[in-house]
């Protein structure tokens, strides 16, 4: 049976089609993503005086650590994710992201490596982080410089690997636009805002130690 995906000699034994529409998939992971973010935002003012940006903050660590966690995750310990007969919806994310990316379909060694790494080690970072913002922890601006420099890191070896294996895993221009680039920015301009953030947060807070102890 063939497939949707680039490029087309792509071999996918077993492969199943998929069985939900991509407006459904979209509307579900979008509907959530909302309501996840709503949540945070709302339990975040009862969390005595924070500012806006820290409860911001609090929403897209909750948003990008419950992301790696549910989304990346089974798509790491789900190898045959696209042979499955009665597939759930992760599995149906992951084929339909695929047309974007068919790297992931395709069981690419670095792309699986990448995601294995952001899913067990930065998506329950990034949950931490949501408390050490809550709790005022004195580590939450050098646990979130980590966590961003780790997203950062992966999405340079995402974009070059790809570059250098052809450059020729999309479907079509609109899913190189929406999935690649589109899907992708967030985890580049968001992290990158948050690190310079919290590094003149650090510096200012070494600068103030010092001259405390002259």
């Amino acid at each position: 049976m063939g497939h949707p995906y680039a490029p087309a000699d792509l071999e996918l034994p077993g492969f199943v089609p998929l069985q939900l529409s991509q407006s459904q998939i979209l509307v579900t992971y979008i509907g959530t993503s909302l309501f996840v973010l709503l949540a945070v935002w709302l339990v975040s003012g009862r969390c005595g005086r924070l500012s806006k940006t820290d409860r911001l903050l609090m929403c897209w660590w909750a948003f990008t650590g419950l992301t790696h966690i549910m989304i990346e995750g089974p798509f790491v310990f789900t190898p045959n994710f696209f042979e499955k007969e009665n597939p759930n919806f992760f599995d149906e994310v992951w084929k339909e992201y695929s047309k974007g990316d068919s790297r992931y379909v395709a069981r690419d060694a670095a792309t699986v490596t990448v995601e294995g790494i952001t899913a067990v080690l930065e998506g329950p970072a990034s949950l931490l982080a949501v408390y050490a913002i809550a709790s005022r922890k004195s580590y939450s601006h050098i646990l979130q410089f980590s966590v961003c420099l780790g997203q950062l890191y992966g999405c340079l070896v995402y974009f070059i690997t790809a570059y250098l294996d052809g450059f020729n895993f999309w479907a079509s221009p609109f899913y190189f636009w929406a999935y690649f680039i589109g899907a992708n920015s967030s985890w580049v301009v968001i992290p990158t805002l948050i690190a310079m953030r919290s590094w003149k947060k650090i510096c200012g807070a070494f600068q103030a130690e010092k001259v405390k102890t002259k």
